[in-house]
């Protein structure tokens, strides 16, 4: 059975994490799980790390700034509930290209080829 609705579009991303999982201390036990997809680390990395307005950093990943507003939060609050529970906190997944490249013109859009996965290098 094929998935229902729109295709989800591949996300920019500019880089890998450094670090793909950071886990609490001095939490007894194996603590709980939480997912950040790498374009919702790509969001907190381009607005909270390097501190781009939302306009700027929606058109790095090449999406809307609706679409990026609802990446940032999903992620923000992905990472306060990871925080206050004290939970492991894991990047991977979810459908993103990585590119070094830069956009050479404001309205083009590059759409990678079928033989690209997620997490293949442009």
């Amino acid at each position: 059975m094929r998935p229902r609705g729109r295709p989800k579009k591949y996300r920019i991303i500019k880089q890998d994490p450094r670090i793909s999982q950071f886990s609490p201390r001095g939490r007894p036990g194996r603590p709980d799980e939480v997912n950040l997809g790498m374009d919702e680390f790509e969001a907190v990395r381009l607005a909270d790390n390097q501190g781009l307005s939302q306009k700027e950093a929606a058109k790095s990943m090449r999406v809307s700034q609706q679409t990026f507003s609802r990446i940032l939060g999903r992620a923000r609050q992905t990472i306060a509930d990871a925080l206050i529970k004290g939970k492991i906190i894991k990047i991977q997944g979810g459908s993103y290209v990585i590119s070094s490249r830069q956009q050479t013109q404001p309205n083009s859009r590059e759409i990678p080829p079928k033989e690209l996965r997620n997490n293949q290098t442009l």
